[in-house]
């Protein structure tokens, strides 16, 4: 088998959105292209960033006596997912930076937010989007926002919350992440 350009795809977010996030526990979907359930929130616009996963192994180098490396085992695995919410007057946006607790009342009727050191909350989050005409859905059944960059109020920027997310091993994945489901159009 040879190159095949019409393999060659670019990810592009779903017109429908792109990021959403559910409770712990809520049914995870099964496939690439089922309609996800109510309990599943939109995030709304991500950056032109897109959005990145990083899959950091680490190994510890073992060696023989004389300096040779004769093995390298893995200690470690971490699975985190990068993007950044551009949506900065959307209530799903300001839970996932502020926490759920955190985030009071209505943008109608007046919207506190508090700041505070309590840990942001754990949900199952989907990622959707479009690989040149398939559908690819990456589905994170246990994530954390586990940093949340600077957010720069300035006059040619929109204002934005770049969030990472720590994708955590799961029961119903056997231990797994994340998993990842693709289906053409």
């Amino acid at each position: 088998m040879g190159n095949t350009a019409s393999n060659v795809a670019a990810g592009k977010p779903k017109t429908t959105g792109s990021i959403y996030r559910a409770p712990l526990g809520t049914t995870l979907p099964t496939d690439a292209t089922t309609a996800l359930a109510a309990d599943y929130i939109c995030a709304g616009y991500v950056s032109d960033a897109g959005v990145v996963n990083s899959k950091a192994r680490e190994t510890a180098e073992i060696k023989a006596w004389g300096g040779d490396t004769v093995l390298n085992p893995q200690t470690s695995k971490k699975d985190t997912f990068t993007f950044t919410l551009i949506e900065s007057k959307n209530t799903e946006v300001l839970k996932i930076v502020h926490g759920d607790a955190n985030v009071t009342g209505t943008l109608a009727a007046g919207m506190t937010l508090t700041e505070n050191s309590n840990e942001l909350d754990a949900a199952v989050y989907i990622i959707d989007m479009i690989l040149n005409g398939t559908f690819k859905r990456i589905v994170i059944p246990n994530g954390k926002p586990t940093e949340i960059g600077d957010v720069e109020y300035k006059d040619d920027n929109a204002v934005a919350y770049p969030v990472t997310l720590t994708a955590y091993p799961h029961a119903a994945y056997n231990g797994a992440t994340h998993k990842e489901f693709l289906q053409d159009e």
